[in-house]
């Protein structure tokens, strides 16, 4: 298990470790994995959520133009 020091107390602690056991203090390389983890994982959903309201607008949209092209054709006979 490899080990560094901690900059602010200067004890060892593992490079895995989220902080520092001792001060509390993050641990900036893997605080800097999680969080782009966790962002790209939210931006995912959110594209996805993006992508089904994009969708169920444009289904509406064009039922809305076929009701009125029939209604359109229904008057005219």
């Amino acid at each position: 298990m490899k080990q560094k020091k901690c900059p602010q107390c200067k004890n060892l602690i593992s490079i895995t470790a989220p902080t520092c056991l001792y001060c509390g203090r993050p641990n900036k390389f893997v605080t800097n994995k999680y969080v782009k983890r966790k962002w790209d994982r939210e931006n995912k959903n959110d594209n996805l959520n993006n992508l089904k309201i994009l969708i169920s607008k444009k289904t509406l949209f064009f039922i809305i133009i076929i009701i009125i092209i029939i209604l359109l054709i229904s008057l005219y006979k």
